[in-house]
């Protein structure tokens, strides 16, 4: 890295630094953790993201989070290791390949299973690493030797080995039952992977006439075209209206099929005509009411959502989509009169969360988890403590899920994941549950293969060695320390992992679950490409640089857990302090010519040093206890503060005078070098480029590497000269704000009278140079506040002191009076305006309410400004 600081850029350039820098923390194994190591462990297992997938604003944050937490106990002394990995996304995956065969003129059933998945593992080989290398565009110290892929050789094992034995322990089975069915994926996905929408659809009541003797009973759904697969009319054995028609036979229309009339309790009354059909294949709620009357399913609908050419559909409809279905059936129930009524109804639908298609509940032969028993120990470990959430608001949510458990539809009907390890024998049909293929001449395996979330669930085990719990890596790194991610998948992916952590390791895979906000647009709306309103955190980086990003998403993270709102410009926030943290540095690197690597000299410390350092100490303080509490926003928001205002504005000025003094000179520059350098240590998890550069560029630094050097601890402060400096900031700030409310020119120097309270003129004596050069005063007189104050004079009062500004050699009086006076009738004028709109009961009452509100707040902000200018024309008078 550059070390001569003659050719160090007066501007700072992102792009070069985060390339030279990421190049020598790989070049020096920086990242790599050391089971070995003595040090204390601490790991964070990387949320795999889809080998399909490209870095996103969502990655951008939670990266940073997960990198803060690495860099920051690496630096704590920690042995550190932040797995990376990518998952194989079942669906998403075949999805992509699929599309690249028809592309070609093919699909995956012509050219067979076997050649489909090597192309599709020559894809998948070819992706895999891509999106981990854009996370090194974001800085990920994340160790690349460990790098894994949920389809790899360990993973699969671990998948192999925790299906087995929930198989041999009873917890998986396999057997019919209502799945959400995607007719697109053609395949089952799970109850959390359906989202559903509001929809305006219809409620057709229709008339089923009795077998015998006159009259019908009418029933009320939303989904006509599965009447022929009905078994069933039930009512509730409540109703009285329908008390003497329970047993009795209707016929179906269109068909004339004899069904009968049942009661069951979970019927509402007061839903449609009270009166519902029974469709056991396709609906959930259906198959458990024919369940417990022994109601043989009728399938109607097939796997690609189209009507099935069985004897109970007419063959009018056979082959024919779902929704053609609906409008043909419709059509032939009004021609038959058997179509009572039509209303409009608001329902919602379940859609595949991957592809947006219609969901069909298809009953279905399928493998499943038994959730109820594995969910009673993931319960008692967030009750008892041994997982925490924070915000600790998440726990609530992760609790009524987990005690509402169903179990878990774990086949997918796909060809690329984890075969089912199950083995049917090709004439008798039994079944084997084994790692490998009893006997591959006679025994088919499953065709099937499992959930991508049952790879995923393993993760912060499956990486570091298991089945193998000797292995260095899992004796060292697992339990995992913390996880982060956001509250968007604590279902899908945190509840899973915490149900197999502990059933197949007997501990918590992670004693935290950091739950962060998503990531929105200015407007508060989810980002999506159909909206257009995305952001691509590489491009930003490309403009703004990553340390940029990184302090930006930092800084607007809430401990609340809130979303967060972002748009282009806002980088320019952090963009403006990593130009900051450059300029401020250069120019302390700058001097530090001749400076030793002894320490600071405590015992001749000026007031002005004493107080930068107590500043540093309850900043390293802040830090320390923030970071430990996950409040990492307010990390960022500390770190602005002590860097752009105590250090740069007020500390590096006053180290310009005190430079200029030979016997302040070389402590004053161990003050700068020191509180530069501890700074850089608790910026560098947050920004970690422009840290290490800078770091490497102060003489005798102590470490190799930044990111390898201790965080600063909280030692012994000075706060009572701290709050004896306080009252120097005061003075100075008052000075200048006399100056702007007179306008006298920031090159003209002034001279002040101070009239000090007894136990402050000690300290303002001390600090006279200090008030000198940065309120541009030239002489300072202390006078008793018994004599009158001057006439055409300012006065302000700071702390218990009164300073006294002579304004008649400075300015014009009359002129500036004059000119105030112009500045006070323009302001009454417009709050004059602002109070008739207000006075108005019609603008009130009619005007939105923020407007109404910012209208009053313009009113009192402009009445003080009245207040102000008027005293500023009594002290001219």
């Amino acid at each position: 890295m550059t070390t001569n600081l003659q050719d160090l850029s007066t501007v700072y350039d992102a792009k070069a630094t985060e390339e030279e820098i990421y190049k020598f923390w790989e070049e020096n194994n920086c990242f790599k953790a050391d089971a070995k190591s003595k040090k204390p462990p601490y790991s964070i297992v990387i949320p795999p993201p889809n080998v399909t997938g490209v870095l996103h604003m969502g990655h951008a944050l939670d990266g940073t989070l997960q990198d803060i937490l690495i860099r920051y106990h690496r630096m704590y002394g920690y042995e550190a290791l932040w797995l990376p990995g990518t998952d194989h996304a079942g669906i998403a995956t075949q999805n992509v390949v699929e599309k690249n065969l028809r592309e070609k003129g093919t699909d995956r059933h012509e050219i067979g299973r076997e050649k489909f998945l090597k192309i599709t593992w020559d894809w998948a080989n070819e992706h895999k690493s891509a999106i981990l290398n854009q996370f090194k565009r974001l800085g990920a110290s994340f160790d690349r030797s460990r790098e894994r892929f949920t389809l790899d050789k360990g993973c699969s094992e671990a998948v192999k080995e925790v299906f087995i034995k929930l198989y041999e322990k009873g917890l998986i089975y396999k057997g019919a039952y209502i799945v959400n069915w995607c007719p697109r994926c053609q395949s089952a996905i799970s109850d959390i992977e359906t989202e559903y929408e509001t929809e305006n659809g219809h409620l057709w009541e229709i008339s089923y006439p009795f077998k015998e003797g006159p009259g019908a009973i009418v029933i009320a759904t939303t989904r006509p075209e599965t009447m022929f697969g009905d078994v069933a009319i039930a009512v509730n054995p409540a109703d009285f209206k329908y008390k003497d028609l329970i047993g009795r036979k209707v016929c179906m229309p269109l068909t004339g099929r004899e069904i009968p009339i049942i009661a069951d309790e979970y019927v509402d009354k007061h839903f449609g005509t009270g009166a519902l059909k029974i469709t056991p294949a396709h609906d959930p709620n259906d198959y458990e009411v024919g369940k417990r009357h022994n109601l043989k399913p009728v399938w109607v609908i097939d796997g690609e959502g189209k009507m099935k050419a069985c004897p109970e559909v007419p063959w009018e409809l056979h082959g024919v989509t779902r929704e053609e279905a609906r409008n043909k059936t419709v059509e032939m129930l009004e021609i038959q009169q058997a179509l009572v009524k039509v209303s409009e109804h608001i329902h919602n639908v379940g859609k595949c969360q991957r592809c947006h298609t219609t969901i069909e509940p298809l009953l279905s032969e399928q493998w499943f988890v038994k959730m109820e028993p594995l969910a009673k120990e993931a319960i008692a470990a967030v009750k008892d403590g041994r997982i925490k959430f924070v915000p600790e608001r998440w726990e609530k949510n992760y609790l009524s899920w987990m005690e509402n458990i169903r179990d878990w539809c774990i086949s997918r009907q796909l060809w690329w994941g984890h075969q089912i390890p199950a083995y049917y024998h090709n004439q008798t049909g039994e079944m084997v549950v084994a790692k490998e293929n009893p006997d591959p001449k006679n025994y088919t395996q499953d065709s099937d293969v499992l959930d991508t979330w049952f790879s995923s669930g393993l993760w912060p085990f499956s990486t570091v060695g298991f089945p193998n719990t000797q292995s260095d890596d899992f004796k060292k790194f697992y339990p995992t320390s913390v996880l982060v991610t956001g509250f968007d998948i604590i279902f899908f992916w945190v509840a899973r992992m915490i149900t197999m952590g502990l059933e197949f390791t007997g501990k918590a895979p992670f004693s935290t679950v950091y739950i962060h906000g998503l990531i929105r647009d200015d407007k508060g709306q989810k980002m999506s490409k159909s909206k257009g309103n995305t952001i691509d955190p590489v491009k930003i980086i490309d403009k703004y640089g990553c340390d940029a990003l990184r302090f930006t998403l930092t800084s607007l993270c809430t401990y609340g857990g809130q979303d967060i709102k972002v748009s282009d410009e806002r980088f320019e926030y952090g963009r403006n302090f990593a130009n900051k943290i450059w300029n401020a540095s250069r120019f302390v690197l700058m001097n530090l010519e001749g400076v030793d690597d002894k320490e600071i000299d405590f015992a001749n410390l000026t007031i002005a040093d004493k107080w930068i350092l107590d500043k540093l100490n309850q900043t390293v303080k802040e830090v320390n206890d923030n970071i430990k509490n996950y409040r990492i926003g307010e990390v960022a928001h500390l770190l602005y503060d002590f860097f752009w205002n105590s250090y740069c504005d007020w500390y590096v000025e006053i180290a310009k005078i005190q430079l200029q003094n030979e016997d302040l000179k070389l402590n004053t520059q161990r003050v700068l070098k020191y509180v530069l350098d501890m700074s850089l240590r608790m910026l560098h998890p947050i920004m970690p480029h422009i840290t290490e550069k800078v770091y490497s560029l102060i003489p005798n630094h102590e470490f190799k590497a930044i990111m390898s050097a201790d965080f600063p601890q909280a030692g012994k402060g000075y706060p009572t000269e701290a709050k004896e400096m306080e009252l120097v900031f005061e003075t100075i700030t008052s000075l200048r704000n006399v100056r702007q409310s007179f306008n006298i020119s920031p090159s003209i120097k002034v001279n002040i009278e101070i009239r000090p309270e007894k136990s402050e003129k000690a300290i303002f004596e001390s600090v006279l140079a200090y008030i000198k050069r940065l309120a541009k005063v030239e002489e300072i007189s202390f006078t008793d506040d018994k004599k009158p104050v001057p006439s055409k004079s300012a006065t302000t009062v700071v702390s218990a002191s009164k300073i006294i500004i002579p304004l008649a050699e400075l300015i014009d009086i009359d002129a500036e009076i004059t000119r105030q006076k112009k500045k006070l009738e323009k302001l009454s004028t417009e709050k004059n305006a602002i109070s008739g709109r207000l006075n108005n009961k019609k603008f009130v009452e009619n005007a939105p309410k923020e407007v109404v509100e910012e209208n009053r707040a313009k009113v009192d902000e402009l009445s003080t400004q009245e207040g102000i200018i008027k005293k500023l024309i009594e002290a001219l008078k």
